[in-house]
């Protein structure tokens, strides 16, 4: 592990075991994560985005999830072999997450003062009158106006999207090394959207910390992320630098996401692009690559084999037969 590299994600595999087989919801995902790097996850709804994240955090149901293989080295300590009065200790304070619907997160009994002041007492060790001093200091950068007082309302007395800048400003409270941010500004609507987004941006560029993004959409990982992973049935199919991935996208499901994107250059009345076909079934999954039936590129190895990652000049990686010397042996 490099001294840059703060998170680095190997061969995890999550598994759930359900009366029809085995869902292979994680299978094999590997990436590395760098001080101050923004990294985008994409993917279609069940390719194991938000999985993979919650694996991270080894916060998997058992019954019926179970991480199966893998290791999720934190500063050079696997967070998969730790005991969870440890992992306890990082959750929240060196590794925060921002989920996707902040009135599901937040506590509708307990006031918001209630909810940040124990976040940051219980891992800060201040006391109650200092942590509502820095709670009320972080409402007010994440956008919050009379922080002072309103720190004491309910949730429900906010906005969808000062609901979602105060989890913003609990999840930073504690100056996290890693902020994960699942669908962050999946329930709002577009002008908070970028709002958000650009708060985010914001405040993790002043305070340094890593950020994964998980999002559907491209563009917001165009104009936010450093680096992005494609994820499709549980395995990243291609990762890269983002500008490298958007000008030679070298994957046919890359392409086809790219592909879909409504563009304001294109000519009025076009139809717009689509991938053929459905999203696989991930329960008992064969070992092949499963975007074959909605490939156009496909050849007869696709079908017997997953193919493993190829490294490409421009410095991305691929698991594609296409690019892989056996496929052409």
């Amino acid at each position: 592990m490099s001294d840059d590299t703060i998170l680095q994600v190997k061969n995890l595999k999550t598994y759930f075991h359900v009366d029809e087989g085995i869902v292979k919801a994680v299978d094999g995902v590997s990436f590395d994560l760098k001080k101050g790097q923004t990294l985008g996850i994409v993917g279609e709804s069940g390719s194991g985005k938000s999985v993979t994240n919650l694996s991270i955090m080894n916060m998997i149901p058992n019954p019926p999830g179970k991480i199966v293989g893998g290791e999720v080295l934190y500063r050079g300590k696997d967070l998969l072999k730790m005991p969870i009065g440890e992992i306890q200790k990082i959750r929240g304070n060196k590794i925060s997450m921002i989920f996707q619907d902040p009135m599901t997160s937040l506590n509708p009994f307990l006031r918001i003062s209630t909810q940040m002041i124990e976040t940051i007492v219980l891992h800060q060790g201040l006391s109650k009158a200092v942590a509502k001093d820095k709670a009320i200091e972080m409402l007010t950068l994440a956008g919050i106006p009379a922080a002072a007082k309103r720190i004491d309302n309910y949730p429900h007395q906010f906005s969808g999207g000062m609901r979602q800048r105060v989890m913003i400003a609990m999840s930073l409270s504690c100056n996290p090394d890693i902020l994960i941010a699942d669908e962050p500004t999946s329930a709002l609507d577009v002008t908070i959207q970028a709002q958000i987004l650009d708060l985010m941006r914001d405040l993790t560029t002043r305070l340094g910390t890593a950020v994964i993004l998980i999002t559907h959409s491209l563009g917001v990982v165009a104009g936010t992320c450093d680096t992005i992973c494609v994820m499709y049935a549980g395995r990243i199919v291609e990762r890269g630098p983002v500008d490298e991935i958007f000008a030679r996208p070298s994957h046919p499901y890359t392409q086809g996401l790219i592909k879909s994107v409504p563009r304001l250059d294109r000519i009025t009345g076009e139809r717009l692009s689509s991938i053929r076909g459905q999203p696989p079934n991930v329960i008992d999954l064969p070992d092949c690559c499963p975007f074959y039936p909605r490939c156009d590129r496909m050849m007869d190895i696709c079908k017997k084999k997953y193919p493993a990652p190829t490294v490409l000049d421009n410095g991305c990686t691929t698991s594609c037969w296409l690019y892989n010397e056996e496929a052409r042996s």
